[in-house]
């Protein structure tokens, strides 16, 4: 139901802004700098992510996005008045960012993440509507969605909303600070993060209790981990400065940003300002502070798993070594260390699994514009010798990770990868 999306942004000093968007505009300010700070806003909400296809014009909609009821294709949000929103009010724009629906009343499918979007300031959907409507017009019919019965019947919706969406402006918590505050707003709003970052059930949806608390993203078979249990990617344990440097630059002493959490640095999380990133950082450190690293034991204990440590060691003394070290620290920023990374522990193997099968990069940012990549092992080994790999990664060096099958390896081997 994503196309993945993790962050958005801009640090405000004090309480008296507009809600907590981007500082108000003062009167009599012209439009550029209203369109300005939309076209931040639509960076700090990653909108070219969903809404222009690959190769295709900028937000002419368009692009495919599976799910688990069938596939969906954006719409065009240039001001074409036959084909995209031109013929919109502001009004219409923030019915639809706040209540999920079209200008007419009709109800527009969740795969827009309005759940989050609804938190967003009328003072900031006002902004974003203006870039929007300063972008060159194209004229492109919304193609129609592909969706199996009965969730070709919008009226489902109602449902789906009567259970998890609750419509409703982002409201300060008085007991924080104005950074916190700020970064709560960034993150629960614009930037939709639990959208990934939260189990999603059979219904599509999320209970508002299991918000951040991580799972599998349906269709792309990536796992985006836990924000609030230290022992996936809780950053509890992290420093301000750490975080800050995974958000911005897709890499940190810590570890690196691969699939679709690099398309969210790349296309949204860079270009955010130094006051908004640390602010996001503030508060997701808070989600997970205090929270225990997980269990003291580990689940390789079989004579398989044996078997599987084993052989991991010889692979990873011929294929990883030289990157990682034999002490599996790595050489971070540039090789990130796999000695007591919690997202190489996490219940779900998925991603070091396809990490080793497809290799990756972490984005090209401003600050980091020739980042390091891993190569692809796919070719070259089996699929028993993948899940020893992974395996001996996940146990060695006081790691507490589960044993991986070649059953789970081979599985995820078939998957696309994009």
């Amino acid at each position: 139901m994503l196309t993945d999306r993790l962050a958005s942004w801009l640090f405000i000093v004090g309480m008296f802004f507009t809600g907590f968007g981007v500082p108000a505009i003062a009167a009599g300010a012209d439009d550029h700098a209203l369109v300005a700070k939309g076209e931040y806003l639509a960076k700090a909400g990653d909108c070219i992510a969903c809404h222009t296809d690959p190769g295709g014009a900028l937000f002419a909609g368009g692009r495919a996005l599976p799910t688990p009821f069938g596939t969906i294709y954006s719409s065009n949000i240039t001001p074409d008045a036959a084909t995209g929103i031109g013929n919109w009010s502001a009004d219409d724009f923030y019915q639809a960012m706040h209540e999920g629906r079209f200008p007419d009343g009709g109800l527009i499918y969740p795969v827009m993440p309005y759940a989050s979007y609804t938190k967003v300031t009328r003072a900031d959907s006002d902004a974003l509507f203006a870039y929007l409507r300063s972008v060159p017009p194209v004229n492109r019919p919304n193609r129609p969605n592909d969706l199996q019965f009965p969730y070709n019947n919008r009226q489902l919706i109602l449902g789906w909303r009567t259970l998890y969406f609750n419509v409703g402006e982002y409201q300060p918590d008085a007991t924080k600070s104005a950074e916190w505050n700020r970064g709560a707003y960034l993150v629960q709003g614009l930037g939709h993060c639990a959208m990934c970052h939260s189990p999603i059930n059979a219904l599509g949806g999320t209970p508002e209790s299991r918000a951040f608390q991580g799972g599998l993203i349906p269709m792309q078979n990536w796992y985006a981990p836990s924000l609030t249990s230290n022992k996936e990617a809780g950053l509890g344990e992290w420093s301000i400065d750490e975080i800050v440097g995974l958000l911005r630059t897709g890499v940190s002493h810590r570890g690196a940003v691969y699939g679709p959490m690099a398309e969210v640095t790349f296309n949204s999380l860079q270009y955010l300002s130094d006051a908004d990133v640390r602010a996001m950082a503030i508060y997701l450190k808070s989600l997970a502070a205090g929270t225990p690293p997980g269990p003291e034991s580990s689940g390789v204990s079989s004579s398989e798993s044996s078997l599987l440590m084993s052989l991991g060691q010889t692979v990873y003394q011929a294929r990883c070594v030289i990157c990682h070290g034999s002490d599996g620290s790595g050489l971070p920023p540039d090789y990130p260390p796999l000695a007591g990374n919690p997202s190489i522990q996490m219940e779900s193997a998925v991603n070091p699994i396809r990490m080793v099968l497809n290799g990756g990069f972490p984005p090209g940012t401003g600050g980091n514009p020739e980042p390091y990549g891993m190569p692809p092992f796919a070719q070259t080994l089996s699929d028993d010798e993948v899940a020893a790999v992974v395996t001996y990664i996940r146990a060695a060096w006081g790691n507490q990770g589960t044993a991986v099958s070649a059953s789970q390896a081979n599985a995820l081997r078939k998957v696309p990868l994009d």
